[in-house]
């Protein structure tokens, strides 16, 4: 074996890691607990791959924290595809609690009272990836103790992370770059079917399809749709410029230059979405395991896991557009000239 030879022991750092499992109840003078060993295999790889869903995350804002990003480069591609190695991770951690739940309440309860005060609740990576990924403190269930447990140099690392441009915010400034509502020229063979003063003809012409396609009980969402695009009115973390321009690729998905932009938007619905699913089950297993008692680490368990569930949805705003969309059939047809620069064109 030549001299300088990468060995795979040595590569992974097994020695490390897999001499990294201390169960409590093995120590001297206890009766072991068979399950304690699972619980804690189980939860280093969760610490693992949040490491890793930090530095997809991390590498995503990187490219998106650009004054522009050129779209003859793989830039925007590269972006999304790490953000699918985001969703699939997250599927992942989904599924291992199906590993946790062959651990019985009662073979849990051989170990619990041990792990005192530790809880999940303390994982530092979990709340960082969260500030990384657009949770802002305003919107944190518990705000008030959520770092109460940690040491400072985890609560530091929490905190300058959600000081830092989330990926949230760096998509916010990406879709206000969005050009086409800028430049009228780009539309003056537009045919409107309806106009409002100091209003953008397309945005007067959706707003008349949009009204023409709700049921009666629905009519309150037109009032919400002017407010949010016509009126420009504050909403969340998403700008009036933003959310206009991602409504826009959403309803014209189909053309080529969308065809990424939307991707990248559905991506983060799928994050949400499997986050959500992650919460949910972990909720699940926790009222199965425990029922009404409180967690390890104080907290309520199940009560506050669901209050968390309910309330921690990072991109909800991106999912609040759907409620404004109409049929494909019914949308305002784009002038020849948009649609061009929309399509590839040798």
């Amino acid at each position: 074996m030549k001299e300088n030879a990468v060995y795979y022991n040595d590569y992974l750092q097994l020695q490390n890691i897999l001499n990294s499992q201390h169960p409590e109840s093995f120590k001297e003078g206890r009766t072991p607990a068979h399950d304690e060993m699972l619980f804690i295999v189980i939860h280093q790889s969760y610490e693992l791959w949040f490491k890793q869903l930090l530095f997809e995350a991390d590498s995503a804002i990187r490219i998106m924290d650009q004054p522009s990003i050129n779209d003859n480069t793989p830039e925007l591609q590269t972006v999304v595809h790490r953000l699918n190695r985001v969703i699939t991770i997250l599927k992942l951690l989904v599924h291992q609690i199906d590993i946790m739940e062959t651990m019985t309440p009662m073979d849990f309860l051989e170990f619990r009272d041990l792990l005192r005060p530790a809880s999940g609740f303390q994982s530092w990576q979990f709340k960082t990836l969260e500030a990384r990924l657009g949770l802002q403190f305003r919107d944190r269930f518990g705000k008030e103790y959520y770092i109460s447990q940690l040491h400072q140099p985890e609560i530091d690392i929490i905190k300058k992370a959600e000081q830092e441009r989330s990926l949230l915010h760096v998509v916010n400034k990406w879709l206000e770059r969005m050009p086409y509502f800028n430049n009228y020229s780009q539309w003056a063979d537009f045919k409107p079917t309806h106009t409002q003063e100091n209003v953008h003809p397309f945005w007067s012409t959706y707003s008349n399809c949009y009204s023409n396609s709700l049921a009666e009980a629905e009519r309150k969402n037109l009032k919400e749709f002017d407010a949010l695009f016509i009126e420009g009115k504050e909403h969340g973390q998403l700008s009036a410029t933003a959310r206009r321009a991602a409504l826009f690729i959403m309803l014209y998905r189909g053309y080529p230059l969308f065809h990424l932009p939307f991707q990248l938007l559905n991506s983060l619905l799928e994050i949400d979405e499997q986050l959500s699913t992650w919460r949910y089950r972990h909720m699940n297993m926790v009222q199965r395991t425990i029922g009404t008692r409180i967690g390890t680490g104080g907290s309520t368990g199940k009560e506050y896991l669901k209050a968390a569930l309910d309330q921690h949805y990072i991109f909800k705003e991106f999912a609040e557009l759907t409620s404004f969309l109409i049929e494909r059939s019914k949308l305002p047809e784009l002038p020849a000239s948009l649609i061009m620069q929309l399509s590839f064109n040798m």
